[in-house]
């Protein structure tokens, strides 16, 4: 019983964090999270009670098997940080209760880099994220493992990497 309302308060939790986007646009929900929301609408107190226990128990089960995913704030906001720099169709279902916030800086560590025949740096970071130079700028000192790189944002979809605070290079991320 107590396992239930965890799971429940868990999922009133997960509703609270969507709820501000949730309110701005209407996302219809997964079948088994709908379940427990439509439990609030019964009166009597035994029969909202057993619609909890079995919604959260399919609920439950859903996510054993990997048919629902639930994370949490914190979780949205590190896989958000994780894919900096890459393209993807939509983070909306990760980052819908973010709110506005963006991420224009991501600050990293090198774990190893390498140049090509036209001294064009490929760079992975510790986080496995793969950076690619597009541009011709050459780096008064070679990237080490442990070296601190700051990347931002910056026009047409590129952006900036300094490394061990060089002059920036224009990078592309890769993987």
């Amino acid at each position: 019983m107590a396992s239930s309302h965890n799971l429940v308060s868990a999922a009133v939790a997960a509703l609270m964090i969507a709820a501000p986007a949730a309110a701005a646009e209407p996302r219809p929900h997964a079948a088994t999270f709908q379940a427990v929301l439509d439990c609030r609408g019964l009166a009597e107190d035994a029969k909202r009670l057993a619609c909890y226990d079995a919604a959260a128990g399919r609920m439950a089960s859903a996510e054993k098997t990997g048919d629902i995913v639930v994370i949490d704030k914190a979780q949205a906001r590190e896989a958000h940080r994780q894919a900096f720099g890459l393209t993807l169709p939509t983070l909306d279902f990760i980052t819908r209760g973010l709110g506005h916030e963006e991420i224009d800086r991501l600050d990293g560590v090198v774990k190893n880099a390498s140049a090509d025949g036209f001294g064009k740096w490929t760079i992975v970071l510790a986080d496995g994220a793969v950076w690619r130079q597009i541009s011709d700028e050459a780096l008064n000192r070679r990237p080490r493992p442990g070296s601190k790189v700051t990347i931002r944002k910056a026009l047409m979809g590129s952006f900036m990497m300094s490394i061990d605070d060089q002059p920036g290079i224009r990078v592309h991320r890769d993987e």
